[in-house]
């Protein structure tokens, strides 16, 4: 977000599909978080890591923490197609929240100074990519703890792409029937499912897990792969709909100490 606020240009040629998403997440007024910004940034080794960390605890996050009491996660890769990655998620309640975040962020001087410095002598990333998620009408709300506990989570991004609206479809009744209380029992847990209004291998369902640990993922999906019920459902599922994913993508992440949600 804080890159499109200083070149407009790639998001306001999303703007008619935002406009359709939103008609639609209009319609669901007891949603509170209905999109997420997913900004990531491909980094260099060398100094670009703490010069981002350093913008974005310095001076991004303070200055949204004082606009802003929505989902804030700040991520960074330790196991993606491309390292180092950052990795930030803003959720907000309209397409017309992120237009207001904007403005204000524009008139805010000290996170004006800090985007400053940061950009300030050599590149401060090799290059970035912004993504719009629509949260499912399934998707839990994320909560941010008052007093973060313990170490900082392991977090599991996975995106599966399907071939078609239909396919896409067919995915979201088998999450919102069976699947979710399949992941509740076996220890998954997500914090939002969402599928992308604008960026890349669409349509798809995209959403993020916490973990305490790598241990704990592992247990995790041991558990889920080998339940009974699970590969039931999935052999109906098959049966019915046919390979409703095309593709799995999925990387792992750690989120930093200064994320609100960690």
């Amino acid at each position: 977000m804080w890159r499109m606020i200083f070149d407009r240009r790639g998001f306001l040629s999303a703007m008619p599909a935002l406009l359709a998403s939103s008609a639609v997440a209009d319609a669901e007024p007891e949603r509170k978080t209905r999109f997420y910004l997913v900004e990531q940034f491909q980094l260099e080794q060398g100094s670009q890591g703490s010069r981002i960390h350093d913008f974005f605890s310095k001076g991004m996050l303070p200055a949204l923490d004082r606009i802003h009491s929505g989902p804030k996660i700040f991520l960074e890769a330790i196991a993606a197609p491309h390292m180092p990655l950052v990795t930030a998620i803003i959720g907000v309640e309209s397409v017309g929240q992120i237009w207001d975040l904007q403005k204000q962020l524009l008139a805010d001087k000290d996170f004006n100074h800090a985007f400053e410095q940061w950009e300030a002598g050599d590149e401060p990333f090799v290059t970035s990519s912004t993504t719009l998620l629509e949260a499912t009408s399934y998707s839990p709300e994320i909560v941010a703890p008052e007093k973060p506990a313990g170490a900082p989570r392991i977090f599991e991004l996975r995106v599966y792409h399907s071939p078609t609206a239909r396919q896409r479809r067919a995915l979201d009744a088998r999450f919102a029937g069976a699947e979710i209380g399949i992941f509740h029992r076996v220890g998954v847990h997500p914090v939002f499912y969402s599928s992308t209004v604008f960026g890349a291998n669409k349509p798809n369902l995209t959403y993020l897990i916490p973990f305490d640990n790598l241990a704990a993922r592992e247990k995790a999906w041991a558990a889920f792969g080998a339940d009974e019920e699970w590969i039931r459902v999935r052999k109906e599922s098959v049966e019915r709909d046919g390979q409703i994913t095309a593709v799995i993508d999925l990387s792992l992440h750690h989120a930093m100490p200064y994320s609100p949600i960690r």
